[in-house]
This record gives structure tokens, sequence and C-alpha cells, in this order.
């Protein structure tokens, strides 16, 4: 029976540190540029639509 913490058999060409490696680099690509892209992104599109709104319906309150 194989232990949890085995890591699983390399993918036959590939060697272990090209994939260490590409993990690292996706990771770095997704918490560094990706996501705070969708955040600033996500933020505009509510004040966006909060403007739009308020156009057609007036300020809060009038």
């Amino acid at each position: 029976m194989r232990s949890g913490s085995q890591a699983p058999p390399a993918e036959p060409g590939v060697e272990p540190r090209k994939t260490q490696r590409a993990e690292l680099t996706v990771f770095l690509l997704i918490t560094v540029v990706i996501f705070p892209v969708l955040a600033v992104g996500l933020v505009a599109a509510y004040g966006f639509s909060v403007w739009i709104w308020q156009m057609f319906n007036g300020p809060p309150g009038a």
C-alpha cells in the first residue's frame, strides 16, 4: 500500500525540475498578474454600474 506522502511518479520525458519551475511560473503569473487585474476590473465594473444606475435613477436620497 502506498503512503500518502510519496510524490507521484514523474511524467515520462519531463524532468521534475522543469515541472516544478513551470508550476512556480504559473503560480506567480496567477497571483501577481491575473488576480490583481481581475480585482481591479471587478471594482471598476461595480463603480461603472453604480454610475450608470445613478444617471438614470438619481443619487441616493434624491
